[in-house]
């Protein structure tokens, strides 16, 4: 039992707490230019169970058991950056045009903090002794990186990059044809 529990009484908490954000600022680290038309994006969910056994004693005594509810998203993208002169070729008429570009890539893993949440976590004797000499208590850090891993493999599988691939033509073709292109060929590869 917590002692802020054994005094609290109906309507009156003897041992109120209050909320402070003490954070600093945020500090911009890097800035990056885009030349990329992101075709596509997915949202993933997957539950993680991790578990770190220790040899030789039983998980009461040593180890870690996390179970834990991911969700991300991911993004698939056509970089138009790298783009050579030969890339765009238009027909003698100027009523046609062909693009070559490169396969549709899948952008970083971001993790949803406020949907992601640790359903149970588990942890032995000697964990939670650690864990009050620790910097990183009860951390949680493999767990986010497993969840990153396993929803970059859920996008992989998925059909992401092709769905990518057929907006950014459609976006091509209606562009073009507004700048009156009869015809637009785009080719990945």
């Amino acid at each position: 039992m917590v002692i802020g529990q054994f005094f609290r009484l109906p309507g009156l908490d003897v041992f109120g707490t209050d909320v402070k954000d003490r954070s600093g600022p945020a500090v911009l680290k890097s800035v990056q230019d885009l030349s990329r038309y992101e075709g596509a994006a997915g949202t993933y969910q997957v539950v993680v169970d991790l578990e770190h056994d220790a040899r030789f004693l039983p998980d009461a005594i040593r180890g870690t058991r996390t179970l834990y509810v991911a969700s991300g998203s991911v993004s698939a993208y056509v970089d138009l950056g790298g783009l050579g002169d030969d890339a765009v070729t238009v027909d003698a008429d100027r009523t046609g045009a062909t693009l070559r570009l490169p396969h549709a890539r899948l952008g970083t893993t971001a993790l949803d903090p406020e949907r992601s949440y640790a359903v149970s976590k588990q942890r032995g004797l000697l964990d939670r002794l650690g864990d009050l000499f620790s910097d990183n208590p009860a951390g949680e850090q493999a767990v986010h990186v497993l969840a990153a891993q396993r929803i970059g493999e859920a996008a992989r599988e998925s059909d992401l990059t092709s769905r990518a691939e057929r907006n950014t033509t459609a976006m091509l073709e209606r562009l073009l044809g507004g700048l009156g292109f009869e015809r637009v060929t785009v080719v990945y590869g």
